[in-house]
């Protein structure tokens, strides 16, 4: 029996909780009407951060069972029972109270339903914008099992922002992803840019799990050809013991690098670091990312 070695969390990785009155109005806010938020669900490390002192989250529709088990997320799975479809108005009330300026939509992924969830996220976006036209919208979905339809469905709404995560480099995907495919996700932010030309596209990838540098490029590589325009790279964090273990902690000045190689490449942002989240600071990045877009006409 080989007995895996515990890599320990590096300092850089330490966080400081803080659990102020935002934070906890915010949370409570969540509970009253009945909503998830992925920062909860995902055990996210900058929940506090952007909870108690920039007051922002991402939220989490369409239930918080998923019909996937993916290796490195925290989020539970199962079979879910139910589609709530007044789940919408609840979220965009919350967006109003809130008064934010960009908000992240995000979802299990629904397997179980034909249009993968994508009815309820468009009827989400739908009411954001009734209700709060002035704040900015990026979409965070599954493959919605790379039904053409259903990318569509949720792209004639005109997001701000279309996200769809590779997680991880090419050779490790079926080990850490549960039923989605890496070419899958290729094909559907390649789609996705087809249908709308003029919005731009968002990837996120999680190191240290065991790829190595060059398998990271690869993966620059793979988002480029594919013309996505925004990058978000960050630390893996084992949720659980039955998850994936670490095998490396990477140091912020490779971060760093990696930062440097993507804008070399030419995506038009790049959030790097060893807390960095596929919505972290989403917020800062949506202005900055669609205005060299735009000026670029990419």
């Amino acid at each position: 029996m080989v007995i895996k070695k515990h890599v320990r969390k590096p300092e850089w990785l330490q966080i400081k909780l803080n659990t102020n009155e935002n934070y906890s109005s915010l949370k409570k806010m969540m509970r009253d009407k009945q909503l998830h938020t992925v920062c909860e669900e995902a055990k996210c490390p900058n929940i506090h951060e952007c909870w108690a002192v920039r007051r922002t989250a991402t939220f989490m529709i369409l239930g918080d069972v998923c019909t996937r088990a993916c290796r490195f997320c925290a989020v539970k799975t199962g079979l879910p029972t139910e589609l709530d479809w007044q789940e919408p108005e609840r979220v965009a009330d919350s967006v109003v109270q809130m008064n934010l300026k960009h908000v992240v939509i995000t979802a299990v992924a629904r397997d179980d339903l034909k249009d993968g969830g994508a009815g309820v996220f468009a009827e989400t976006v739908r009411a954001i914008r009734r209700k709060s036209p002035l704040t900015s919208i990026e979409v965070l979905p599954s493959d919605m099992g790379g039904v053409y339809e259903n990318l569509k469905t949720l792209l004639d709404t005109r997001p701000n922002i279309l996200n769809h995560n590779i997680e991880t480099v090419r050779n490790l995907s079926d080990r850490v992803r549960s039923k989605a495919k890496y070419d899958r996700s290729l094909q559907f932010l390649r789609r996705a840019k087809e249908m709308q030309p003029d919005i731009p596209t968002k990837s996120s990838i999680m190191i240290g799990l065991g790829e190595t540098k060059e398998e990271i490029i690869e993966a620059m590589d793979d988002l480029r050809e594919n013309h996505v325009n925004i990058l978000t790279i960050g630390q893996y964090l084992q949720p659980s013991k039955k998850h994936l273990p670490v095998i490396k902690y990477w140091k912020p000045a490779e971060f760093a690098e990696l930062k440097e190689i993507a804008l070399s490449k030419g995506f038009h942002h790049c959030e790097s670091g060893p807390l960095v989240r596929s919505s972290y600071h989403a917020d800062e990045q949506v202005d900055m990312a669609t205005k060299q877009f735009h000026s670029q006409n990419i």
